[in-house]
C-alpha cells in the first residue's frame, strides 16, 4: 500500500485502522489525530519546519520518527517476527495439504500395524516365533540360478500335446506251470500287508534272484526304447515302438525265465508292465501309442520268482529330449541314490524323505507325496510305507529288511489326476514327471541295492 493522501483522513478520521507497514508523510496529516498506537511516521529527514505539527501529534499518539534508510530493515524484522501468517495464501494452503496427507499416512500405517498385530495374536497366541534359516553354499546358489534359467527356458518351449489313451490289447496269457501270486485271478486290490519283510539268509538269496531278474528285464526294455532312437536317426518316417510292444517283450522275457509278471492282474491291472510317458506319474497302462521324439518314459518292472517279488523302475529318454527334461530325469535318479545312502540298520525312515526333498528343492522340483515306497518280499506291497517327502513318521530300519525307494519328481505341480481306468495317473497341470526305483536290503553298515545287474 502506498502513502495515504490527506483526503483519506478527512472528517476527523484517525489512523487507527492503519498497520505498521503504512507509510505517511508527516506533512499530509491533519493538525489533530485521535489516539492511536504503534504507528510509525517515516520522513526522509527530520524537518524543523514541521516541528509544530509534530508537537501537536505527540500527545495524541505514540510517535516515533525514523530515517528512511532504516525502513526496509524494519520491515524485514517485522516479517520475520510474524511467523507463517506472513506467507502467501497458496503456500499456506500447500502446507496444510501436506500436513493432512502426512497425518493420513500415519493413521493408515498405524492401522496396518494393528491389523498385523491382530493376525500375529491369532496365529501365535503365545508369541513364540521360530526363525528357520539354512546356509547356502556358493555351489548350491549357482545351481539354483541355473535351475531358474532352465525353468524360464522351458516356458518358451512348445508345449507337447497332452497324453491320450490308445487302444489297449487283450491281456496276455501265463502258462500253467508258472507259479502265481496269491492275488492271481481276483479283481480286488489287495490290502497293504502289515508285516515287515525281514528275511533270513535263504530269503535273502531268493530276493537277490528275483531282483536280479527284474533288473535284467528292465535293461532289456530300455534297449527297445533305444531301438526307436536308431530308427529315428535313420528316417523321420520310420515306425517307432509302442508301449504295448514293450509290454509284450517284457512279458515274454519274464515267462521264459520261469517267473510271473507281478503287475498282471494285480487289482485288475491288465498288463505285465507299467509304462508312464511324459506327464504320466506312474501306473501307465501300455497301449497302441507310439513313442515320439522328445518323450520320456518310465518303465516299471516287477517279477514274482520262487515266491518273492523284485521291483524296479527307470525313466528312459526317447530321441531328442530337451535339456530341461534331461535334468529332471538326472536329478530324480540322484534323489533315489541319496535316499538309499542314508539307509542302514537302526536308521529312521524319515531321513529318506528329508534327503530326497533337500536335493529336489535345490533344483526347484516338486516331490510327489501321493505315491510311496513299500516293503517288498513274499508280499508285493507291505509295511513300512516309505515317504519321499519330509515327514515325522516313526520307525527304524532293521537288518535283513527289504523295501523300495521310488521317488517321483515333477517339473511343475505335484498334484495329480487319474484316468477312468483307475490306474493311469497324470500331473494336474500336464507337466512332465520322472521316477526311479530300487529294491534294497538293509545291512548292518548300509544298504545293498538288489535290483541291479
Amino acid at each position: 500500500m502506498g502513502p495515504l493522501r490527506s483526503s483519506s483522513l478527512k472528517d476527523g478520521a484517525g489512523p487507527a485502522h492503519l498497520i505498521e507497514r503504512d507509510v505517511i508523510a508527516i506533512h499530509d496529516l491533519p493538525p489533530s489525530l485521535p489516539p492511536c498506537r504503534r504507528f510509525i511516521f517515516t520522513v526522509p529527514a527530520f524537518d524543523l519546519a514541521h516541528r509544530e505539527r509534530w508537537q501537536l501529534l505527540t500527545p495524541s499518539c505514540a510517535l516515533r520518527l525514523c530515517d528512511s534508510r532504516l525502513l526496509h530493515r524494519h520491515r524485514r524484522s517485522l516479517l520475520s517476527s510474524r511467523g507463517p501468517h506472513s506467507l502467501s495464501r497458496p503456500l499456506v494452503f500447500l502446507v496444510r495439504v501436506l500436513k493432512f496427507f502426512f497425518l493420513l499416512f500415519v493413521v493408515l500405517l498405524l492401522a496396518r500395524l494393528l491389523e498385523a498385530e491382530e493376525r500375529l495374536k491369532q496365529t501365535c497366541p503365545n508369541r513364540r516365533l521360530v526363525t528357520v534359516s539354512k546356509r547356502i553354499s556358493g555351489l548350491e546358489e549357482a545351481m539354483r540360478i541355473r535351475r531358474e534359467r532352465e525353468l524360464q527356458s522351458t516356458k518358451k518351449l512348445r508345449r507337447r500335446p497332452p497324453l491320450r489313451r490308445g487302444r489297449v490289447s487283450p491281456r496276455l496269457p501265463v502258462p500253467d506251470h508258472i507259479p502265481k501270486p496269491p492275488y492271481f485271478g481276483s479283481p480286488l486290490l489287495p490290502e497293504l500287508a502289515s508285516e515287515y519283510q525281514v528275511h533270513d539268509s535263504d530269503g535273502i538269496a531268493h530276493m537277490r534272484a528275483a531282483c536280479e531278474l527284474a533288473a535284467r528285464v528292465l535293461d532289456y526294455a530300455g534297449t527297445l526304447v533305444k531301438i526307436y532312437v536308431l530308427w529315428w536317426a535313420q528316417s523321420m518316417y520310420s515306425p517307432s515302438v509302442t508301449t504295448d510292444e514293450i509290454d509284450k517283450a517284457v512279458h515274454q522275457m519274464i515267462i521264459e525265465a520261469g517267473a510271473y509278471p507281478s503287475p498282471l492282474g494285480y487289482g485288475g491291472f491288465p498288463k505285465s508292465v507299467c509304462t508312464s510317458v511324459n506327464e504320466c506319474m506312474c501306473h501307465g497302462i501300455p497301449d497302441s501309442r507310439q513313442l515320439q521324439d522328445g518323450d520320456i518314459i518310465n518303465i516299471d518292472v516287477t517279477v514274482y520268482l520262487n515266491g518273492y517279488h523284485g521291483d524296479t523302475s527307470k525313466t528312459f529318454l526317447c530321441g531328442n529330449v530337451s535339456d530341461a527334461l534331461k535334468n529332471l530325469v538326472q536329478v530324480t535318479e540322484e534323489c533315489m541314490e541319496r535316499g538309499i545312502a542314508v539307509c542302514k540298520d537302526g536308521a529312521s525312515f524319515k531321513k529318506i524323505g528329508k534327503r530326497i526333498s533337500d536335493h529336489a528343492e535345490k533344483y526347484g522340483y516338486g516331490v510327489v507325496e501321493r505315491f510311496v515306497g513299500h516293503g517288498v518280499g513274499t508280499v508285493f506291497h507291505s509295511q513300512p510305507i516309505i515317504y519321499h517327502h519330509r515327514n515325522e513318521e516313526a520307525g527304524t530300519m532293521v537288518e535283513g529288511q527289504t523295501f523300495t525307494i521310488e521317488p517321483i519328481l515333477s517339473l511343475g505341480s505335484i498334484e495329480c489326476r487319474t484316468w477312468p481306468d483307475n490306474w493311469t495317473t497324470l500331473t494336474a497341470d500336464g507337466s512332465p514327471a520322472a521316477q526311479f526305483e530300487h529294491t534294497i536290503l538293509i545291512t548292518r553298515t548300509g544298504a545293498e541295492i538288489l535290483t541291479q545287474c
